[in-house]
């Protein structure tokens, strides 16, 4: 059976000078510290309340840092990096560009940056790309990573399964605090769960335990097979059900997503 891999074009925000380490440390959530050049490094951009702005992948360089946007606006996150920067700071923003990225959608899988014009790694040789539809199907039953509708500027790293992205013992970082407390007593109170049915369901629309509201759908996809699948915000005290109902009475069936990565448990 022939493989199939993500092959798709980000966006790169280039931050120059010999400051970028240091400075992305205190802006994202992953620890950089020992993060070896050449080698990416998927980071979170939050607030300073750790809502989820961005999912990031980082490359550190003898020059700077390369910084592609996997997930979320880059526009936003352009000007808000922008801004931040002080000449203590020694970087400054570099010129924009985009990236081909490659990767196999397996569990285990590393991603690699190519040019448009070059063969795919060895791994992926003989591997078929993704349609959109393909793709987009896939990304929902990995969670991977998160679209639009999981974007709201509502949710944090925890809830969408990210939690291999944060560091809690690297110091302070924008939005740590939250984290922090997230991972201590707190708790997250909603994840992020796959959903099929062969009823359709609209992003949006809430799910229900009985009647009482478990949880809202966030993304849906009709499948060649007249049944629809997607992904959804489930409170933490409905995680274990198997089943919820939609609005209109719609079994949904519920499955965590192939590459959420648990929360730490609240102490």
């Amino acid at each position: 059976m022939m493989t199939t891999h993500w092959d798709e074009t980000f966006p790169i925000i280039r931050l120059n000078g010999a400051g970028a380490r240091d400075f992305l440390q205190g802006q994202t959530t992953a620890d950089l510290r020992k993060t070896v050049h050449g080698m990416l490094q998927q980071s979170c951009w939050l607030t300073a309340t750790g809502r989820l702005r961005a999912v990031l992948e980082l490359r550190l360089d003898d020059d700077g840092a390369d910084v592609l946007v996997l997930a979320g606006d880059t526009d936003a996150m352009t000007q808000g990096l922008d801004q931040v920067i002080f000449p203590a700071d020694r970087v400054r923003m570099g010129e924009r560009r985009l990236q081909r990225r490659v990767q196999a959608l397996r569990p285990e899988s590393s991603a690699a940056w190519i040019d448009d014009e070059s063969n795919l790694p060895t791994e992926l040789t003989g591997s078929r790309r993704l349609l959109s539809t393909e793709l987009e199907q896939r990304r929902l039953k990995l969670g991977f990573p998160p679209g639009q509708a999981e974007l709201t500027g509502n949710t944090n790293p925890f809830e969408l399964g990210l939690a291999q992205c944060v560091s809690l013992d690297k110091g302070c970082y924008l939005g740590q605090e939250t984290m922090a407390k997230l991972a201590g007593r707190a708790g997250t109170k909603q994840q992020l769960r796959c959903w099929v049915s062969p009823h359709q369901l609209n992003s949006g629309e809430q799910l229900f335990d009985g009647e009482t509201r478990a949880g809202v759908v966030t993304s849906r996809l009709e499948l060649e097979s007249e049944s629809w699948v997607g992904l959804a915000l489930i409170r933490r005290q409905y995680l274990s059900c198997g089943q919820l109902i939609g609005p209109n009475g719609q079994v949904v069936t519920l499955e965590r997503p192939e590459l959420f990565q648990d929360p730490p448990s609240p102490d």
